[in-house]
């Protein structure tokens, strides 16, 4: 574990494990030079982050990229999030440009800079994948919030990276679809499929984050000052749990609660909702029992 900048940076057991295998393997440096990849592909996404504010306290370095731990919670601008998740992949590209340059050059061993070109390349279009918590999930996460609201990306979001991470899983345990035993991505796979797997567990939980950070966020910016406004219809019976499960990333809300007629009875900004929401309130009350 090393802090640096106000953030832990920590080696994952499955990395630890793999540097093991590579020495008694003989194959120590090319792991090395992995790790370098992995360093900078991370400190693409560090970099890009606190140019935005964000508050990372923890990375894990895994054999295929990082997992940085915020305070964030799905509140930042999807624009900010897109652009840090492609600032990892960013860095690859630019050392695979690097790579051939130096080739080009005749500079230093050739099939070292092969190697290293290759290792970019690969953990680049790696964690394009869709699958969560690699780049390309956390990308599907963005775009999928564009237009479903986010307890929505949510449930489809891990759903779907929990099926994508057991077909990768399937696929590196099966000789005959891989070609071979693949014991690396086997080992990927099952992390992937085991944090998934409990991400679906936790999506109560990781909503219910969100909302917090809704709310802290609107005490720091003044209700809707940097979001745009979006109203939500709903009928009086409508629970305040069910109210909030339609909330977007990027939007401040005006509820508009609908009398047993379908008249508007009262408007009432998100704010008002998410105080009432966390003050100890029964989160199965209808929205008409506590507003009307």
């Amino acid at each position: 574990m090393i802090k640096w900048g106000g953030t832990v940076y920590r080696l994952h057991p499955l990395f630890v494990l793999m540097m093991l295998l590579s020495a008694l393997t003989g194959y120590f440096l090319e792991l090395l030079t992995l790790f370098g990849v992995v360093l900078i592909h991370e400190l693409g996404h560090v970099a890009a982050a606190r140019s935005f504010g964000w508050r990372i306290r923890e990375v894990r370095l895994l054999p295929f990229g990082g997992v940085a731990i915020t305070d964030e919670g799905g509140n930042v601008p999807s624009r900010e999030e897109l652009i840090v998740a492609l600032c990892g992949p960013l860095q690859n590209a630019l050392l695979m440009g690097f790579a051939l340059a130096m080739q080009g050059m005749g500079l230093g061993d050739g099939n070292w800079w092969d190697y290293f070109f290759r290792a970019n390349l690969v953990i680049a279009l790696f964690n394009l994948l869709p699958i969560y918590p690699l780049d390309g999930g956390k990308v599907l996460f963005v775009l999928l919030g564009q237009f479903v609201p986010y307890h929505r990306v949510l449930v489809l979001g891990t759903r779907l990276s929990l099926g994508l991470s057991a077909l990768l899983t399937i696929g590196a345990a099966v000789p005959g679809m891989t070609g071979g035993l693949n014991l690396n991505m086997l080992a990927v796979g099952l992390f992937l499929l085991v944090t998934n797997w409990v991400g679906s567990r936790q999506i109560l939980f990781h909503f219910y984050r969100y909302l917090m950070g809704k709310q802290a966020s609107m005490q720091r910016e003044g209700a809707g000052r940097y979001r745009p406004i979006r109203r939500l219809d709903v009928g009086h019976k409508s629970t305040l749990l069910e109210t909030s499960k339609l909330f977007m990333r990027d939007y401040h809300h005006l509820i508009c609660i609908r009398g047993s007629q379908g008249g508007l009875e009262r408007v009432v900004p998100e704010q008002a909702l998410l105080q009432v929401f966390f003050d100890g309130q029964k989160t199965d009350r209808a929205v008409s029992e506590v507003f009307l």
